[in-house]
Order: C-alpha cells, then structure tokens, then sequence
C-alpha cells in the first residue's frame, strides 16, 4: 500500500514538473499541442509572458521565443548608384519579433537562421533599389537618413507590386507567409505577403555603418590624386630652384659689384697714398739733394747685398756706386 502511495506521488511531481514551464523576462512562450500552435476561442494564439505556467503533460509542448530587439548585421557589399557608380556599403538592422505564432509557423518552426535569411534577402534588394534611385552626392549627404527611413517602412509595409529588384525576395517571403495562413485557414488578419509583417518580423531600424568605392576604385583615385601631387609638388620645386638661381645671381653680382667697388677704392687709396709719399719725399729731398742722393745710395746698398753675405760684385772701386763708402777724406778730396 506504502509503495503504491509513493508511486502515486512521484508519478504526481513527475505530472507536476512537466506541467510547470518558466518563461523569462527576455522571451515569449506559445503552446504546442500535437505541433499546431494553441489558440483561444478567437482563433488568437496564446502568448505566455514572463513568469510561471501550466501546460498539458506529453500533449503540450513550449517553445520559447526571443521577444529582444535584435540585430542582423549585413556583410558589405557593392551596389550601384543612379549615375552606375559603384559603392561599397556596409549596414545593419534592428529586428524584433511582433507576431509570435506566426513568425514559428512562417519560419518553420521559429528558426533564427531562416528568418534572417529571408530578411536579409529582403534587405539587400530593397536597399540596392534605393540606391538605384540616388546619385553619390544624394547618398553621402542629406538623403542619406531619408534612404535608411524608405528602405525601414519598405520592409514593414512592403514592396509595390511593380519593384522588380525584390522580387525573388517577395516570392521567398510570401511562400513562407503561406504555411501559416494554411494553417490557420485564411483566419487572420490581411497583412501584405511581400512585408516583414508576413513573417511576424518588425524592422525597428536600419543603419547605414560606412560607405566607400570599391577597392580598386579608391586604388585608382589615390594614385590620380598622388600623381596631382607629385605635379604640384615638381612646380613648387621648380618654382623654388627659379627663385635661387635668381637669388643666387643676384647675390654672386652683389658680391662681384661689393668687391669691384673695394678693389677700386683700394686702388684709389693706394695711388693716392703713393702720391702723397713721393710728393713728401720729392719736397724733403728738394731742401737737401745730396742727402737725397745719399739715401737713395743707402737703399741702392740695402737692395744688394744680401743678409747672408753671399752676394759677389765685379765692380771697379773707383765706380760712382760706391762713392759713400769710400773714406771721408778722400771724398771731400774728390768733390
């Protein structure tokens, strides 16, 4: 009887435990039972929020879903401009899930990875269509946050059903969108199959990160612009070695013209003291010619001989050019 109890009582907390589930502040909870989503008596699917619920035993199973904004970050690509210029663009979204039932039947099963393939797909082609419409200058400037905000309200509203650039996107998203409505049979409201809503996704925002030309684009631009450069920077030098050729010119004539003009006053000045000393010399010697006539004998000496006595003369002693060395006597004598 004991073990019957116990058995009864474990069997219980077994029931218990799995009938208990917990939902966290950061997600949403929906009830499977058999795979279909539950809903209430107004065909609405049952949303569990945070906190603790009950569920069917082995009938009823939960599946939680991510109730975050989320973020999809798109790989940069190449997209072309109004002009066929090629732009290099790097972006990324911000997502959430609205519509939980329809987002885990669309997605087949609440699958991450498909739902953001299928976003992303939708993304890209939207935003390489709004691209289509602007020039660079439109891109880089002003339109820019009008383009993020276009391509925002594309997603949630939908295409038109003359866009061709997302059209295998639409397709995907509203062939997904047709497993749901199978499955509820048409009870839903009307949402636009070509929308994110058709997946039970909201696009929160879209962001621009950069925008750039294409590798090979820039490449080309940096060497027309070093080559500008280059040919800025050979005028500057040529212009440079113009002026110091001029400065130098200039310079070596300031020096030619300084010294022509020193040398002469040089010149002057020498002449002009030479003249003086012979004027001087020629009024002292005019008072006295003999002793004149002796100084000019002493220096006719002086010039000679030389210092180390090596000098030899062949001269008669009688000759004029020694008559101041000849005794006083003899020179009075003679005179």
């Amino acid at each position: 009887m004991r073990k019957s109890v116990i058995v009864i009582i474990v069997a219980a907390l077994v029931v218990l435990y799995m009938s208990i589930f917990t939902v966290q502040q950061t997600e949403r909870g929906i009830i499977l039972r058999f795979g279909k989503v539950v809903r209430d008596s107004d065909n609405k699917p049952i949303i569990y929020g945070p906190g603790l619920h009950l569920k069917i035993p082995f009938i009823e199973t939960v599946k939680m879903l991510d109730a975050r904004i989320q973020t999809l970050d798109v790989q940069a690509d190449r997209y072309l401009t109004r002009e066929n210029k090629d732009l290099m663009v790097d972006s990324y979204l911000k997502w959430r899930i609205t519509d939980f039932s329809r987002y885990y039947v669309a997605t087949g099963g609440g699958n991450p990875y498909q739902a953001e393939t299928l976003l992303k797909r939708k993304f890209s082609d939207r935003l390489r269509s709004e691209f289509g419409r602007l020039n660079v200058k439109d891109i880089i400037t002003d339109s820019r946050g009008r383009l993020t905000v276009d391509v925002r309200d594309a997603l949630n509203k939908g295409s038109g059903s003359d866009t061709e650039a997302t059209k295998d996107a639409d397709q995907a998203i509203a062939s997904a969108a047709a497993r749901f409505d199978q499955e509820i049979k048409g009870n839903s409201p009307v949402v636009n199959p070509n929308s994110m809503a058709a997946l039970g996704i909201q696009v929160v925002d879209v962001r621009i990160k950069r925008i750039e030309l294409p590798s090979e684009v820039s490449e080309a631009i940096y060497q027309r612009m070093r080559a500008e450069r280059e040919a800025v920077a050979r005028q500057h030098r040529s212009q440079g070695q113009e002026e110091a050729v001029k400065i130098r010119a200039a310079a070596d004539k300031t020096v030619t013209e300084t010294l022509a003009e020193a040398e002469r006053t040089a010149l002057k000045l020498h002449g002009e003291g030479d003249a003086m000393a012979t004027k001087l010399f020629a009024d002292a010697f005019n008072q006295d010619p003999d002793f004149y006539a002796f100084i000019r004998s002493l220096r006719a000496y002086e010039k000679s001989f030389s210092k180390n006595g090596d000098d030899v003369m062949v001269l008669s002693p009688d000759t004029d050019f020694f008559r101041y060395m000849r005794a006083p006597t003899k020179q009075r004598a003679v005179q």
